[in-house]
């Protein structure tokens, strides 16, 4: 026998006797998920002793196996407050209940006995020297589950790693051990990586800036988009729940947590779901804080993560804003888990916001995700106004602060192609939008990735650089009525005095990205960014084009122009054209200097009047100007 099997031989039964100790009718708490006891829960099963019983679980793996028997299901009555894969079928099927919570409550209704337990099952390390077991990779409300129970019976398994942090029990909180090894569950993702995955992360990744906290909620399509963060630097991490997918992160010294604002250098973590490889990797790592589920996913102590990024699954994201997670329609589907807790968490982290991922349809592309009304019985897990960014296949929307016109305009262009006008036609006849708004292009604009770089002037200002899309409308009108009466002579040719919604329409109705197309420029302005910059080109025939950009008076003198003229030279040589012309008022000299410096041999015809045509060949761009490289970011000298 082991030395603590000697030492702690009154406590020690085997898993028969030890469920012996459940009295008909308790009320019984089993750990969470890989964590879970498995060999008590089959011990529990084999016990015909044991009637009318209700078990309460997070997450259920073994649990699985008996929900087939109509004989288990008289005896035990099962209550979770996550919906599993493999629990799924028996949900729909009303075998089991579900108990819709928010992760950082559940302990909280233990502790005020809402939920009584007279038993928990857990499994935990072999006790130290100090009489110290880990509940290792199942923390989460585990700890709460214990703690609350009348008699606690624990599993003890060599297999179980010992995780630093809150996760140590000592025997004398454990009234039964019961020595038994066995492999831990082991849970992988059940669909693979596919194209809309790999869209998804892409534009994800656009969204999250080094040194920047993460947490990444359950499901297949969040563990499948952190691989395309292997880009980024010192990341941090504070996550209900550790799964394989990160793993190339911590390994590749992408997730250091070196610039964490709350528990630096540490990752927080609640449970593990994922390989023996991942639980090698935790086990007595001190890198790995684990706490329970009323600490990780309590939003206030979130928020004291710095910029805190919050990426969470949905299932439907209607028009206005409102996400469902739960379910689809009356069928309970998984649960409202973590997102809630962390998305208000992000909300009131310094520089944090949410991100809500899903593809664009369901059911083999029949389906559209983003609906103008969830489906009947959906929960609204997420309200509308708690969401920040969504993001599909096809694009990000960004939601936090827009008005119902604008969500929809930002929700339908993420939408699949083929639904964005009946998704529009549907608002109209709802009011949401103007009567005469067109929808967005009906185009894959995928390609229009190829059109985005960004600019850092010689004071450190960044400006992004991306096209115009419909959802721009009201950036570009507040960028039209914060220019100077004299910007807007030199642009339009005459004192424009209104920029209304017709005249926005008509400028990106126009638009197809290819031929013809609007670039803009983007400058952080507190939380959020606004117009500073905006250059267009229009086919003139076959090899050239005509240009016209403006650049806010702050921001004139930095470079901003040129490096903007020069993008759309870029994004014109990718679609065939050689050149452009332009139509200047004389007076415009620094719009003239601008395409000079670029074309030393551009011709430059004076007529009578105020205007002057300008005719570029791309052939004749300064050397170091040609062949701008389609870069995430290009310095410039702002000059």
């Amino acid at each position: 026998m082991d030395d603590w099997t000697r030492t702690y031989a009154s406590k020690i039964l085997n898993a028969a006797q030890a469920v012996s100790h459940i009295k008909r009718g308790s009320r019984v708490f089993i750990g969470t998920g890989c964590g879970e006891p498995q060999h008590l829960i089959r011990a529990m099963a084999a016990d015909w002793n044991l009637q009318d019983i209700l078990i309460y679980q997070m997450l259920s793996f073994t649990l699985a196996k008996f929900i087939e028997d109509e004989q288990f299901l008289k005896r035990f009555s099962i209550k979770n407050f996550f919906i599993s894969r493999l629990m799924r079928k028996a949900a729909f099927e009303g075998k089991i209940d579900y108990i819709p919570a928010y992760l950082s409550q559940i302990p909280g209704l233990f502790e005020s006995h809402r939920i009584g337990l007279d038993i928990a099952l857990v499994q935990v390390s072999p006790p130290d020297k100090y009489g110290y077991c880990s509940l290792g990779i199942s923390v989460d409300i585990t700890r709460a589950g214990l703690e609350q129970a009348r008699l606690v019976i624990a599993q003890v398994n060599p297999r179980m790693p010992r995780t630093w942090g809150d996760s140590f029990v000592h025997t004398d909180e454990i009234d039964i051990l019961v020595p038994y090894e066995e492999p831990l569950v082991e849970s992988f993702p059940s669909l693979p990586d596919n194209e809309v995955t790999r869209r998804i992360g892409h534009y994800i990744s656009q969204l999250v800036d080094d040194g920047s906290t993460l947490q990444v909620g359950f499901g297949n399509l969040p563990y499948h988009i952190i691989k395309h963060l292997e880009g980024k630097k010192d990341l941090g991490l504070h996550t209900q729940v550790l799964t394989d997918g990160f793993l190339p992160l911590f390994e590749k010294k992408v997730i250091t947590n070196k610039r964490k604002t709350l528990l630096p250098d540490r990752t927080v973590a609640s449970f593990c779901m994922g390989s023996r490889r991942l639980y090698d990797f935790v086990d007595n790592n001190p890198a790995f804080y684990f706490r329970s589920s009323e600490f990780v996913n309590d939003p206030l102590v979130i928020a004291r993560n710095d910029r805190l990024i919050s990426i969470s699954a949905a299932l439907e994201v209607d028009l206005t804003g409102q996400v469902c997670s739960d379910s689809i329609g009356n069928m309970f589907f998984s649960g409202i888990g973590d997102q809630v807790d962390f998305l208000r968490g992000s909300a009131m982290s310094k520089g944090g916001f949410s991100i809500i991922a899903l593809p664009s349809t369901a059911h083999g592309g029949k389906l559209s995700r983003i609906v103008p009304v969830l489906s009947e019985g959906a929960g609204v897990a997420t309200t509308r106004g708690d969401v920040n960014f969504v993001v599909t296949e096809y694009g990000i929307a960004e939601l936090a602060g827009k008005s119902i016109y604008q969500r929809v305009m930002e929700l339908a262009q993420i939408a699949h192609p083929k639904f964005r006008e009946e998704l529009i036609e549907i608002a109209r006849q709802r009011h949401y939008i103007f009567a005469d708004q067109l929808p967005p292009s009906s185009d894959d604009l995928i390609f229009i990735e190829a059109y985005k770089s960004s600019f850092v002037t010689r004071n450190g200002k960044t400006i992004e650089f991306r096209p115009l899309l419909p959802s721009d409308e009201f950036a570009y009108r507040n960028f039209f009525y914060s220019l100077q009466d004299k910007t807007i002579y030199m642009r339009f040719f005459y004192k424009m005095r209104n920029f209304t919604h017709e005249v926005v329409q008509k400028q990106w109705a126009s638009q197809d990205y290819r031929q013809n197309i609007s670039i803009i420029g983007l400058a952080q302005k507190g939380g959020y960014k606004e117009i500073v910059a905006i250059g267009s080109y229009a086919k003139e025939d076959e090899e050239r084009a005509e240009v016209a950009l403006v650049v806010r008076e702050d921001y004139q003198g930095m470079g901003v122009g040129s490096f903007l003229l020069g993008w759309l030279e870029y994004v014109a040589r990718l679609n065939g054209f050689k050149g452009f012309s332009a139509t200047v008022l004389k007076e415009n000299t620094a719009m003239l200097q601008v395409f000079r410096k670029r074309y030393p041999n551009c011709e430059v015809r004076f007529g009578g009047g105020s205007e002057v045509l300008v005719r570029m060949n791309f052939a004749d761009a300064r050397p170091e100007e040609k062949g701008a490289a389609p870069a995430s970011a290009v310095r410039g000298s702002g000059s």
